[in-house]
């Protein structure tokens, strides 16, 4: 049950999408993450906000300010940008705000790794920089951009930490909060035809120390996918890895397990690493046309690296490093949007139910 509502105000759109629904389905996979807002009813609404506004000083600039409230996390997003012609690079201005319980690295596992409790560290991120997108150039598209970074580990209560509640630093600085200034270069391929297509991106990462006390590291992350039309099935696969050197702290780990990683496990249950490798593979097959069937297999690895992560969060919460899962599930698609579920069962035979609903229309 939820509410959209659109607003013109002058040349300014103002959209609003709550939703007034209890989360049924994580609550039934997650522990509470947070008590501090247990007896405010709103604490239990998620939804949107956003406002446009096309032609902000008369000269097309566009304005865009997009606030998400989840029941643990919140974000604020602003950009300004600047019109320009279509064969020169495009510039947008970017302020960005942000709280999220850190399940994926001092998330603790339970129930056979099939759920993710709070391990009592949220992260607080400010971000402020410059995005520059090139003009795609035939299947391949690139971004780049540059920003300064806050970040702030707080407790479940709100209150800035630099230490978990094992007594191990939650930040590289061992204060309470780290900065850094980070370049950072996207890669995008895609291809397509009426059987296939084939998708690969690449994220670099460049952490410039502008002061002495600033992190300085190198990250990259990769994304290969392919899906393939076999009658009237469709396979799709897709591998996903990354590796960090230099300065790291624990939140900048590779978190393994989930739903967007290896279903069957909690959110980072898996692993969490200086590297990472996730394989993904999946078979659909239509039912009728509004429905489909699915079987997928999930593994993933840390590579060893969870000992690399400074105070090895992985080892003292039994994460086993390596993981695989499988099941089947359903597809629904309508005119309102899609429906998922997913039934997975993970290494250790616990069985966990996925539910997604997307692009509402």
């Amino acid at each position: 049950m939820g509410a959209q509502k659109s607003i013109h105000a002058g040349n300014a759109k103002v959209d609003f999408n709550v939703d007034f629904t209890h989360k049924l389905c994580a609550a039934l996979m997650f522990h509470p993450f947070r008590n501090a807002g247990a007896g405010n009813p709103l604490s239990l609404v998620i939804g949107s906000l956003c406002i446009k506004h096309p032609n902000l000083f008369g000269k097309s600039e566009k304005l865009d300010v997009l606030w998400d409230k989840g029941l643990c996390d919140s974000n604020i997003l602003i950009t300004y940008r600047k019109p320009r012609p279509e064969w020169l690079s495009q510039h947008a201005f970017v302020i960005q705000q942000s709280i999220s319980p850190e399940l994926g690295i001092h998330g603790i596992p339970i129930e056979n790794f099939s759920r993710s409790g709070s391990g009592g560290v949220n992260l607080c991120r400010f971000s402020a920089g410059v995005d520059l997108s090139e003009p795609a150039s035939s299947n391949w598209s690139s971004k780049t951009s540059i920003k300064y970074e806050l970040v702030r580990p707080v407790n479940d209560d709100g209150h800035s930490i630099s230490r978990d509640l094992h007594g191990f630093p939650v930040t590289c600085s061992g204060s309470y909060q780290d900065s850094m200034v980070v370049l950072k270069q996207e890669s995008r391929f895609a291809k397509a035809n009426d059987r296939s297509f084939t998708r690969f991106s690449l994220q670099i990462e460049q952490g410039i120390p502008i002061l002495s006390k600033w992190l300085i590291f190198n990250r990259f992350k990769f994304i290969a996918s392919k899906g393939i039309r076999l009658g009237p099935a469709f396979f799709l696969s897709s591998l996903t890895g990354g590796s960090v050197v230099g300065d790291i702290a624990p939140y900048q780990a590779f978190s393994i397990g989930g739903i967007g990683s290896v279903r069957g496990y909690g959110e980072g249950a898996v692993g969490s690493g200086r590297s990472c490798l996730v394989a993904n593979s999946e078979l659909t097959l239509p039912l009728n046309p509004m429905l489909e069937a699915a079987v997928f297999m999930d593994c993933g690895s840390d590579l060893g690296s969870g000992r690399h992560v400074p105070g090895n969060p992985g080892l003292r919460h039994g994460k086993p490093g390596t993981g695989f899962g499988f099941g089947y599930g359903i597809r629904f698609k309508s005119h309102l949007g899609h429906f998922q579920a997913d039934f997975a069962v993970n290494a250790f035979q616990q069985r966990t139910v996925y539910f997604g609903f997307s692009n509402i229309a």
